[in-house]
């Protein structure tokens, strides 16, 4: 039979078995669709949970203090003021592969606004933890170098504290106050929303870390230092030659540490190894129902040809051939 025969013949077919048609239809779209949708879900949380791992910072190191024993009594770890501001200048004087640095010096205070009052974390920090955590202003700018030296009371303020001490106003160029120390408020911080472990990454104030020993916490030591790579290829080898400076600077020649140099890496490949797991598990459910829908096609089609088992007989009957030689 020819191609335009045949095309007439199973059109003809389909319009006189719509329902059956249909069923056929909606097993092929619903099993294929179930594939991908699954497939699309699992990459998409995967894509989701690296955007959340990248939010908290580009290609982030996060050095701390590390554990240390007293009369043979471990104080856990960040439990001393090992780190300085000396290893700061250190590793941006002598490493090749860190881009940015910057130190980190926490503390809560209650603050007052012109709408009210809010306790927050205050954190002193350099110009480069703009750059180490990607967080831009949405309004206003960031303070400089010339105000780290300074040790100006300017400060940065994220999108919660701006709504409990701003309102609907707009806050830079106004006023608050930390403690007893009246700050101006250069810029307002895009939101960056929730973190991982659930805490508000807009409750926050970021002031120059020189201001914040000397007029806020009162303390020289530095509980944490970020620092970041141009690429993410870079963060092993600026791991190695962070430890190495640090330990030159601490004079430490054992190998006992007294500090800890993490990065996102082990986060990211957690997350992702979990992302994989629930792909292939959505997928395989997802298969099961293609293959359901494929069973359920089959028997359709058995039954097609189980009814058409009289007309293919007559058609022999007369001389049908089940191929047309061309010779």
């Amino acid at each position: 039979m020819k191609t335009k025969t045949l095309l007439k013949v199973a059109t003809q077919s389909i319009q006189k078995n719509k329902l059956r048609a249909t069923l056929t239809m909606l097993g092929i779209i619903i099993g294929v669709a179930a594939v991908i949708v699954m497939v699309a879900v699992g990459y998409g949380a995967r894509s989701r949970i690296k955007d959340q791992i990248n939010n908290l910072g580009t290609n982030m190191i996060v050095i701390t203090p590390g554990a240390q024993n007293t009369s043979g009594v471990s104080q856990g770890a960040q439990a001393f003021a090992n780190l300085k501001l000396d290893d700061i200048d250190k590793i941006r004087r002598e490493s090749q592969y860190v881009s940015a640095i910057s130190p980190v010096v926490v503390s809560r205070s209650q603050v007052l606004g012109p709408q009210g009052n809010w306790r927050t974390a205050i954190n002193g920090v350099d110009p480069d933890f703009q750059t180490i955590r990607n967080w831009e202003t949405q309004s206003g700018t960031f303070f400089s170098e010339d105000d780290v030296r300074a040790g100006r009371t300017v400060a940065v303020i994220g999108q919660t504290v701006a709504n409990q001490l701003f309102s609907d106003s707009d806050p830079v160029g106004q006023t608050l106050q930390i403690g007893k120390v009246p700050f101006t408020v250069m810029g307002e911080l895009t939101s960056k929303g929730q973190t991982a472990s659930g805490s508000d990454s807009d409750d926050v104030i970021l002031v120059p870390y020189t201001t914040a020993t000397t007029r806020l916490s009162g303390r020289q030591f530095i509980p944490q230092i970020l620092a970041s790579t141009s690429s993410e290829q870079d963060i092993p080898a600026a791991q190695n030659e962070i430890k190495s400076i640090l330990e030159e600077s601490h004079k430490i020649t054992d190998g006992n540490d007294d500090f800890t140099v993490r990065n996102q890496t082990d986060l990211a490949q957690a997350a992702t190894s979990s992302t994989q797991v629930m792909t292939l598990l959505m997928a395989s459910i997802a298969s099961i129902s293609l293959l359901v829908g494929g069973i359920g096609i089959m028997n359709i089609m058995l039954v097609s040809v189980t009814e058409r088992t009289r007309e293919i007989g007559i058609r022999l009957a007369i001389g049908a051939r089940g191929a047309v030689s061309r010779d």
